[in-house]
């Protein structure tokens, strides 16, 4: 069940796009973890691809939207770290073959 639960989390994380780069934050790499307790709470670990990003309000809000659309949850937390910090190492194949990062 609780597998089923994360899997639906993520589903909508990557609804959640970087409004900059136009990649979801789960290809770019900025979720770290996703806990879901007994209580059905998330708390979502995760960075963004600089400190001073001018987008992270956006992000989060838009993430908070999202997820929250999986009925069985209760409260969404979200915790933004800075260690370790993000770099083009974390993103997917996707992500890099979107952006012409190369391998």
């Amino acid at each position: 069940m609780k597998e089923q639960l994360l899997e639906q989390i993520y589903e909508k994380l990557e609804e959640v796009n970087d409004p900059e780069l136009g990649i979801d934050i789960v290809n770019l790499g900025l979720i770290y973890e996703v806990i879901v307790d007994e209580g059905k709470d998330v708390l979502i670990k995760m960075t963004m691809t600089s400190m001073g990003c001018p987008m992270a309000g956006e992000i989060i809000a838009d993430l908070k939207t999202k997820v929250s659309q999986v009925k069985e949850i209760n409260e969404i937390h979200v915790d933004v770290v800075w260690s370790p910090p993000w770099s083009k190492d974390r993103m997917s194949r996707y992500a890099r073959i979107a952006l012409g990062v190369p391998n």
